[in-house]
């Protein structure tokens, strides 16, 4: 199959200065609902970028469980590469692909964990059996078989029977405290929309049209 014959044109609309919000959580926010509206598998699905204490860069799907000014928030296990990565260098990257629209968020920040109180917060409204799965799996690590992970699930719960799942200590939130928002839009004959918002030193945000 030839790959570099593959393309198509992006005609679902542009994007002009004049539809953004002020505000770049509140313009996260509607096009997270209007994603989420659209059906699509998965809106709230962010890639996350990490670069660990070897230089290696590495990307992963998360889920976002929180939005607000503070900034975009998800949880893991503190044992995960993931969370490794994050302890050399917090600083992360975030990517909304939402391609069926045409459109992407990029977002650059500082990751940070969250309190244990917000972290229980979440975790006692999780399914029981996500509950269970985050006591029984040591993320990121070898393990001999399929078998062996449905066993330590088992072990879970016949562990807390039919009672309360406490939060794992090892298990909790991490948000990412945004310095840069980029929103993009397909355009085209590949004339994408590009518009990015940037922290300044006392807390605004300034909007700048980026050259696709």
């Amino acid at each position: 199959m030839k790959y570099d014959t593959f393309r198509r044109e992006y005609t679902a609309g542009g994007l002009t200065r004049a539809m953004l919000d002020a505000c770049p959580i509140r313009q996260v926010e509607i096009w997270l609902e209007q994603a989420i509206h659209a059906d699509l598998i998965d809106p709230t699905g962010m890639v996350l970028a990490t670069v660990d204490a070897g230089g290696e860069p590495r990307q992963r799907i998360v889920l976002l469980k929180g939005l607000s000014e503070a900034g975009f928030a998800f949880y893991t296990n503190h044992g995960s590469d993931k969370a490794h990565a994050i302890n050399h260098e917090p600083r992360v990257s975030l990517l909304f692909p939402w391609n069926a629209l045409e459109r992407q968020i990029i977002v650059g920040g500082t990751a940070e964990k969250m309190s244990d109180a917000e972290s229980t917060k979440y975790f006692m409204t999780r399914p029981r059996q996500s509950q269970i799965a985050a006591w029984a799996s040591h993320q990121s690590r070898p393990i001999a078989d399929r078998a062996t992970l449905e066993q330590q699930a088992e072990d879970i719960r016949l562990k807390f029977g039919d009672g309360e799942i406490p939060m794992p200590t090892f298990w909790g939130g991490y948000r990412v405290v945004p310095q840069r928002i980029e929103f993009w839009q397909g355009g085209e004959h590949r004339l994408h929309d590009r518009f990015v918002y940037r922290k300044c030193a006392e807390g605004r945000w300034q909007i700048e049209q980026l050259q696709p």
